[in-house]
């Protein structure tokens, strides 16, 4: 059996960026079920926070990381994640990302509720494809060891340790298995659990249900944050329209032209992302339309066309030109807050076990991310991974210091009445949709619940990608939908009609262990 010190499962920016740092300290390996430029990563548009401003602050953007989490982030994670962001840049710039300047220093933009523009952007509104890219030629110049088709179906843990991972090769149905020093899962985030999400294929909570299956805790999965803006057009997949366009000046109208988000929030359309896209569907609501529209037509066509290039020449494929037309949008499935409990080094409750990026949850995002937080936080705490398994001190702890409410996924039956479909991708991204998406309540809840708990009772044993992905789908989807029925109150991403209001009975995390 083949043994690496390093076993990376992933190839967005968590996976790349976290090889070529171990791969400073041994041997790596990196699994991947698809190709190595299969990620989210490169779908990210808006920009990488980071308080290097003339007029900013790791102390300003720990307060706006804060505010926006609602009560629930890990104070000391935020702290970090604040204080190490401009060396973590000066990373990506000597890597080669070429971010955008102005007059020879890096440009910087303003997004919803960040207090100052901190938001740096390489060509236009395609960050994240310029750091994919940049990485990915990096790990292949390394030499790193990279095995794309191939998708991890099994964690192997012995004794409470990790020590390896089994795999199935997609393309040849073969199954293999690879021992390590260190595992660290960067499998990304869950959005293909949801009808309308901007997520690529990938996004199956592949690390999540592997995880949890192993045995690690898995938390604050209620928090799943839906991006307010993306693309609704008939017959054309959602794509994102980037934060940073009402970041700009574009503004928010509904089917009838009138500008509504001053009803909702005094911020209007740099209120923070879930009040948005509640206040849009809302809106959709009251009007009886499928979305709004977003207008940047009063801007200089030149500042639309070159500030945004990819989402120009996306739109205008599709016959519309935002320098003259509405944008139609609506609410998608974006990001997911919760995730594989970490503490500040990355380390789960299983020695040897490591998880970054967005599969990872270290409490910086709290109830709901600060835009453009998400790609900062991998570099921070990819580096201090690779940091811990250089002190040699893996002990397998979980996050300190934070209230927390511990449960088992059981197979217990809700309320919920629904006639039964049988599983599959679509019937899954409907359900969670309808049920458990932007506005919640108790019976949709139950619905949901009981469907997705039946649905995992039907699948036979997975052969190939497509079945896995289904049982993993279904799996963290009964966590998600079990989190939000456990949590009866409204926090940051997590809306319930049923119990409005926060409630301080609620401050704490609610964790899910294999029982």
């Amino acid at each position: 059996m083949a043994y690496y010190d390093y076993i990376l499962v992933g190839s967005g920016i968590a996976g790349l960026y976290t090889a070529l740092r171990a791969r400073q300290h041994g041997s790596v390996l990196i699994i991947t079920k698809g190709n190595i430029d299969d990620c989210n990563t490169k779908h990210a548009q808006g920009g990488i926070a980071a308080p290097i401003g003339q007029n900013d602050s790791p102390e300003l953007h720990f307060q706006d990381t804060i505010a926006a989490g609602d009560g629930l982030c890990n104070v000391e994670a935020v702290r970090i994640l604040a204080n190490e962001a401009p060396d973590r840049i000066a990373d990506l710039v000597n890597l080669g990302v070429p971010f955008d300047t102005v007059d020879g220093k890096i440009a910087l933009t303003t997004e919803a509720a960040h207090s100052r523009p901190r938001i740096l952007h390489a060509g236009g509104d395609a960050t994240g494809e310029h750091i994919e890219i940049t990485l990915s030629k990096q790990v292949r110049l390394s030499g790193t060891r990279v095995l794309e088709n191939c998708l991890a179906t099994e964690l192997l843990v012995e004794n409470g340790k990790a020590r390896g991972v089994r795999t199935l090769d997609c393309r040849t149905g073969s199954i293999n298995e690879f021992e390590c020093g260190s595992l660290i899962l960067a499998t990304g985030g869950a959005g293909q659990l949801f009808r309308f999400n901007t997520n690529s294929d990938i996004a199956t909570g592949d690390g999540i249900a592997l995880a949890f299956e192993a045995g690690a805790e898995i938390t604050d999965m209620e928090f799943f944050q839906f991006h307010p803006t993306a693309l609704r057009m008939p017959g054309v997949p959602p794509f994102l329209i980037s934060e940073a366009v009402r970041g700009e000046g574009g503004i928010l109208r509904n089917v009838e032209g009138r500008r509504f988000m001053p009803d909702y929030a005094t911020e209007g359309e740099l209120a923070p992302r879930d009040v948005v896209a509640r206040s849009i569907l809302y809106e959709m609501e009251k009007t009886g339309s499928g979305n709004v529209f977003i207008d940047v037509t009063h801007l200089p066509a030149h500042v639309t066309t070159t500030r945004f290039p990819h989402i120009y020449r996306f739109c205008l494929d599709h016959g519309l030109d935002i320098t003259r037309d509405l944008v139609p949008v609506a609410p998608a499935a974006h990001y997911m807050m919760g995730g594989i409990k970490v503490n500040t080094w990355g380390e789960t409750n299983i020695v040897g076990l490591f998880a970054t990026g967005e599969v990872a949850c270290t409490g910086v995002h709290g109830a709901n991310r600060l835009a453009s937080n998400s790609m900062l936080e991998v570099l921070v705490f990819s580096k201090r991974i690779i940091e811990k398994t250089r002190q040699g001190a893996n002990t397998g702890a979980s996050a300190p210091g934070q209230q927390q409410e511990v449960h088992h996924l059981q197979s217990q039956q809700h309320a919920g009445k629904m006639a039964l479909s049988s599983p599959s991708v679509l019937n899954v991204q409907t359900l969670l949709w309808d049920r458990v998406g932007i506005i919640r309540n108790r019976e949709g809840l139950d619905t949901a619940a009981d469907t997705l708990a039946k649905w995992q009772g039907l699948l036979p044993q997975p052969t190939d990608r497509p079945s896995y992905e289904l049982a993993n789908l279904i799996l963290t989807g009964r966590l998600i939908t079990e989190a939000a029925l456990i949590r009866e109150e409204s926090r940051g991403a997590h809306f319930r009609t049923d119990f409005p209001r926060h409630s301080t009975d609620w401050q704490h995390h609610v964790v899910f262990t294999h029982g």
